[in-house]
């Protein structure tokens, strides 16, 4: 299959106008945070510190061939991870701690160059745009950080980049891909308290992840 000059499997595969597919995979998510500079200078240690646990994502992949080498996909999901958050600033215990679970529904749209194809082997790149639907953003509770609750918005944006490589097989064609997801949206609801010790000293604060996706066709 992968020889010198292997036979090529599912040779007219890539000539579809349409094509579908489902991937399962896992996901690690972080928070890039800036900070309120008035507040950042009085305080050495106001650096939020993250912790982010491995997620999965599964979903369907819904691709529309342009030209030979570019298509158009569409990738619904859903994808969940947890992250901690630890603000080391705050001296007690019970309070200078977060656990931030988020479970999304996850919509890229996608565009996919790809390379000549070379025996059962073929490369390509990807890149594009989402929107991700926190189920657990908490952004309609009444409740704040002072009653232990973390906010986030529902909805966010994202751009996304990744590359990845089609493994064509005699009956089917697999593609690990591994992919950045960059929040282009401030997610923090803030506090009732505009001077909480928990949110008043953030300016923005937006996802960051890597995706890792095998995805079969």
């Amino acid at each position: 299959m992968f020889g010198k000059n292997p036979y090529k499997n599912l040779q007219d595969y890539d000539d579809r106008r349409f094509d579908w597919g489902y991937y399962l995979g896992f996901s690690s998510l972080n928070f890039k945070f800036d900070y309120n500079e008035e507040f950042y200078n009085q305080n050495e240690s106001s650096e939020i510190l993250t912790t982010s646990s491995t997620g999965f994502n599964v979903g369907f992949v819904l691709d529309l061939r342009i030209i030979s080498h570019l298509n158009i996909r569409f990738e619904p999901g859903f994808a969940t991870t947890n992250r901690l958050l630890f603000y080391p600033y705050i001296i007690e215990i019970n309070k200078n701690q977060r656990t931030v679970q988020s479970n999304y529904i996850h919509l890229p749209m996608l565009i996919k160059f790809s390379a000549l194809r070379a025996g059962n082997i073929r490369p390509y790149i990807l890149g594009g745009f989402s929107q991700s639907l926190n189920l657990s953003s908490n952004e309609t509770s009444k409740e704040d950080n002072y009653q232990g609750r973390f906010r986030m918005k529902k909805w966010t944006s994202n751009y996304e980049l990744g590359l990845g490589i089609d493994f064509y097989f005699e009956y089917f064609k697999f593609s690990p891909s591994i992919r950045g997801v960059f929040g282009l949206q401030d997610e923090l609801i803030r506090d009732k308290n505009p001077n909480s010790i928990w949110t008043g000293n953030i300016e923005s604060m937006k996802t960051r992840g890597i995706f890792v996706n095998f995805t079969f066709h």
